[in-house]
């Protein structure tokens, strides 16, 4: 006989726990799909999935409003899902299909959104750190209290542009929360190799940037540390960094075996897994009903199955299209035959 655990007082809604467990476990079987897709040559080219970081999107999702604005690097799917894209148009994009978020046109790492203010992903390491400052004083400059927030790994924490954007961005309190969400490793190549200051959380710090560390394997410790940043940059008072400590699961993309870290690195690391934390707790302190939890999981199962269908059956785009949304202006004059 199946017994139901004892309801233990929660420091937060039932519909917040849910909501949770939901954008994570979104984004576990859209990247687990994605990958079994890839295997079968439906998705192309570089792809970089999110799993084992879904804690950060989730924290993201509850101390975020949908009018913030977001810009992150190449590791894109999960926060573009959370943003509020549609499994659908995010699964079309992978298979290149015109029905995709950029009409097939961007891939894996280039998912943009206008309608949900999610400024895409960046192939380039560290590039959205300059344009992300860019979005929060276009936000400053129109007299708004929306924030940006601007995420980047561990890696692109040592590139230039981020130490001029800080500085700018301190000088002119510009509302931008910056996140690093430090996964140990640069492709391949951990933290310690690489930086003299393994503490990413000193970098803004040097820049007198309010700074914290935050543990990015709990959803519920990413929405504190943001909703106080949050608050902090619409106050008026400028830029708030987080160093969000996580790991990821698989390599830093399909063709990377991850064979610069041990087995025994990685089974510690799945102990620590968001989304098995959070069930456990829904069954040992009854914060989220099993009706409710299985409720969430079958309607994740048929999103997901249905976003592969419809990515299956959606057109190419026609060979017109490369030579539309490349410039603002329609006939752009310095085109030519």
């Amino acid at each position: 006989m199946q017994t139901t655990a004892k309801k233990k007082k929660s420091k937060y809604s039932e519909d917040t726990y849910a909501t949770w467990y939901e954008t994570m476990l979104r984004i576990r079987r859209f990247e687990e799909k994605t990958l079994l897709m890839y295997s079968q040559q439906k998705i192309r080219g570089f792809c970089h999935v999110y799993i084992g970081q879904e804690a950060i999107a989730a924290g993201l999702k509850t101390a975020l409003r949908p009018e913030d604005c977001m810009v992150t690097a190449y590791r894109v799917h999960g926060l573009a899902l959370m943003k509020g894209m549609t499994s659908r148009e995010c699964m079309a994009e992978l298979f290149g299909k015109d029905t995709g978020c950029v009409k097939g046109k961007g891939g894996s790492m280039h998912f943009f959104s206008k309608e949900h203010k999610f400024f895409g992903g960046n192939g380039i390491v560290g590039a959205q750190i300059p344009i992300g400052a860019g979005i929060a004083f276009a936000e400053k400059y129109n007299k708004t209290d929306n924030i940006c927030v601007t995420l980047f790994g561990d890696g692109a924490a040592r590139q230039g542009a981020l130490h001029e954007t800080f500085n700018m961005a301190m000088n002119w309190k510009l509302p931008v929360l910056f996140i690093c969400e430090n996964n140990q490793y640069a492709m391949g190549t951990s933290v310690a190799r690489t930086s003299n200051v393994t503490d990413m959380v000193k970098i803004g710090l040097s820049y007198d940037m309010p700074s914290e560390q935050v543990d990015g394997m709990r959803a519920e410790a990413v929405h504190e540390a943001v909703t106080k940043a949050v608050e902090h940059i619409r106050a008026g008072n400028g830029p708030y960094y987080l160093e969000i400590k996580t790991y990821r699961y698989r390599g830093h993309s399909v063709s990377d075996p991850g064979l610069y870290r041990t087995k025994e690195e990685l089974e510690h690391y799945k102990t620590l897994d968001p989304i098995g934390m959070l069930e456990h707790s829904f069954k040992e302190d009854g914060l989220l009903s099993e009706a409710r939890v299985i409720e969430i999981q079958e309607s994740i199962k048929d999103e997901i199955e249905d976003a592969v269908q419809f990515a299956e059956d959606s057109p190419w785009p026609s060979p017109e299209e490369l030579y539309i949304d490349n410039y603002v202006e329609v006939d752009y004059p310095f085109m030519r035959d």
